[in-house]
């Protein structure tokens, strides 16, 4: 039986270097989208080292012909894919009435639009290989900044906020196909954009204030988040749709 077949955005680094790891432990042949081809190498062969199977293509999520271009050579090669993880993403910290509208429109192309193009070429295929076995997931990486706000991201938090709402959207039109749509929250994590984010004077406040306030004391690190999105792309999770679970240490709690 061949491997299930997970796209990954973003998958070079940060959390979806450690998604991306997960998800080949897991059994799945992973392709590695992103716009970092070193990284994205490098990436492929730490998960051939271990015994997993993957694979990288070049892919920019905010332009949709890239996207498909990305698609067309992995469907050619495995026929579709079963499981998309729509990872890519970035922030520029700031205050809203100071920031650059151009930085707006850069954030929310990688993170919105980026969600929304993957998906609109992805989920066909997701589809129909759903239809003949039975499984199908999306997993959206969203944040808790589009659950609950946070200062100094309000581009970041808007085009988050965007994501859960299209994930829950989506849970819904893609159900009569058994495919499951799910996000996932993460608060501040331990990846190399809060790393850049410290590098700003506001980004390093935000950060300490952010571990002091949160329950647990610390921020999450890759491998918990990934833990999330390997049990959303699990058998486990097979009538699990529309939901979005936070890993923020206690710093935001929904019921």
């Amino acid at each position: 039986m061949d491997p299930r077949v997970a796209f990954v955005t973003g998958g070079a680094s940060g959390l979806g270097r450690s998604i991306a790891g997960r998800l080949a432990t897991d059994d799945f042949h992973v392709v590695i989208a992103d716009i970092s081809d070193a990284d994205s190498a490098s990436v492929v062969d730490e998960m051939h080292s271990t015994g997993g199977a993957g694979e990288w293509v070049h892919c920019d999520v905010g332009d949709i012909d890239s996207v498909r271009v990305a698609a067309e050579q992995i469907t050619g090669t495995h026929g579709g894919v079963d499981l998309l993880v729509n990872n890519a993403g970035f922030d520029i910290p700031g205050f809203f009435l100071e920031s650059d509208p151009r930085d707006w429109d850069s954030i929310v192309k990688v993170v919105m639009m980026g969600t929304l193009n993957c998906t609109f070429v992805l989920a066909p295929s997701i589809a129909e290989r759903c239809r003949a076995s039975g499984y199908g997931r999306i997993v959206n990486i969203a944040s808790d900044a589009g659950r609950v706000g946070s200062m100094g991201e309000a581009a970041y938090s808007a085009a988050k906020g965007g994501v859960i709402a299209f994930s829950k959207s989506m849970a819904r039109e893609l159900a009569r196909d058994r495919v499951t749509v799910n996000s996932v929250c993460p608060g501040p994590a331990e990846t190399p954009m809060t790393d850049r984010i410290r590098q700003a004077p506001l980004g390093a406040k935000l950060m300490t204030q952010m571990e002091q306030v949160t329950p647990l004391k610390r921020l999450a690190t890759p491998a918990e988040v990934a833990a999330i999105v390997s049990y959303f792309a699990s058998d486990d999770a097979a009538f699990t749709t529309g939901q979005t679970v936070s890993i923020s240490g206690g710093l935001s709690m929904h019921g």
